[in-house]
């Protein structure tokens, strides 16, 4: 997926090397989790992934063919559910379709489905702020599922939320994972969160970002949260605490 990937800023202060030489793969319908230190290029390297940022070195691939522009297989959700506050949660979810061409009857009925699966059936004439943070990230994931994307790309999407909460859209993303099976690649900040989700997780190093270590997680599915006090989470959190850690030391 991802070859030598390389990418520089030029600011007033000169070129920074904000990720160096990134390589590797995901498989079709794995579930990835890139960690690491603040400022190591976690988003920059997703936008890259996505298309929305060309590398200054490198090449992406996406189904063996080099990736320089996003594409309707591709879905994202960032870390603000950028929702247009004055179209209903419907709308917000067929804005896709509507820019496609997509009659309404199809777009709206697409859009229903999506709304039953992330559980806000009852809130399609709903506008954005009259929901919780959570419920319009929720929006924020249906609509990034509207175009049947192959593979969805993840920037923080439950970081402005707190703990219990987070925890329950965890929960809510794996049940939708877990319907659709489609390619998911996340960034968090959570090292909890990316053990919880992933089935392998990639600790980025300070900046210049490398891939500093790749870590498999052996936690069976389906996910429950009762696992966050098992040994095993423990010992695989400690894993890539560590791992952090070491590659922060100078």
């Amino acid at each position: 997926m991802a070859e030598s990937i390389s990418k520089i800023y030029r600011t007033t202060q000169g070129r920074v090397l904000a990720l160096e030489s990134i390589s590797f793969q995901v498989g079709v319908g794995e579930f990835l989790c890139i960690v690491g230190p603040s400022g190591c290029g976690k988003t920059t390297l997703l936008r890259i992934l996505g298309g929305l940022l060309a590398p200054t070195r490198g090449t992406v691939y996406f189904h063996g063919e080099p990736l320089d522009s996003p594409r309707r297989q591709i879905g994202f959700v960032f870390q603000k559910a950028n929702l247009m506050p004055w179209r209903t949660v419907l709308k917000n979810i067929t804005l896709p379709l509507e820019v496609q061409g997509l009659s309404r009857a199809e777009a709206h009925a697409l859009a229903q489905e999506l709304l039953e699966l992330v559980g806000l059936g009852w809130f399609e004439k709903v506008y954005p702020r009259e929901l919780s943070i959570g419920m319009q990230q929720r929006v924020a994931i249906a609509r990034a599922l509207i175009h049947d994307p192959a593979i969805l790309f993840l920037d923080e999407p439950f970081a402005s939320l707190d703990a219990l909460t987070r925890e329950r859209m965890n929960l809510e993303l794996l049940r939708i994972w877990e319907a659709r099976r489609k390619t998911v690649v996340m960034v968090t900040h959570s090292i909890q969160e990316a053990v919880f989700l992933a089935d392998r997780v990639l600790v980025m190093s300070p900046r210049p970002g490398r891939i500093e270590t790749s870590v498999s997680v052996s936690l069976p599915r389906p996910r429950q949260l009762a696992m966050l006090y098992s040994q095993e989470f423990s010992l695989l959190s400690q894993q890539i605490r560590l791992a952090i850690h070491h590659c922060c030391v100078p």
